[in-house]
């Protein structure tokens, strides 16, 4: 097995953290979840920063490119400005309350709607 980490100063970018949020919800997290070889893909933030990027959990066989369904490079505007790619030595799966991944991350959290009337 194999991870892999991406990640992102938007500083140049017209992208943000919750723009990209709005990636994960409306399309990301359903295309990557079809990559062949790819046991599991995390997105992390700090909006604060400026950071975005993702780690990923590879079989290390017959792996699909991530390319084949990102679009995270077209609306960032530029690739990771780091990436790293690592052996996993070990793996410990740990007791959770969380069953299943699915719909888990900032990204799902409902957002607040603005008062229309606060708005006039």
């Amino acid at each position: 097995m194999y991870v892999s980490i991406v990640l992102w100063n938007l500083k140049n970018s017209k992208a943000t953290v919750e723009s990209l949020r709005e990636y994960l919800r409306d399309y990301a997290v359903d295309a990557f979840s079809t990559l062949r070889g790819m046991k599991l893909k995390a997105w992390f933030a700090d909006a604060e920063k400026g950071y975005w990027g993702a780690v990923y959990l590879w079989d290390g066989v017959n792996m699909q490119d991530p390319l084949s369904v990102s679009k995270a490079i077209e609306l960032i505007g530029y690739p990771p400005t780091t990436t790293s790619v690592f052996a996993v030595e070990a793996i410990a799966e740990g007791i959770s309350v969380i069953d299943s991944f699915s719909g888990i991350g900032r990204a799902f959290e409902e957002t607040p709607v603005a008062d229309p009337e606060a708005v006039a």
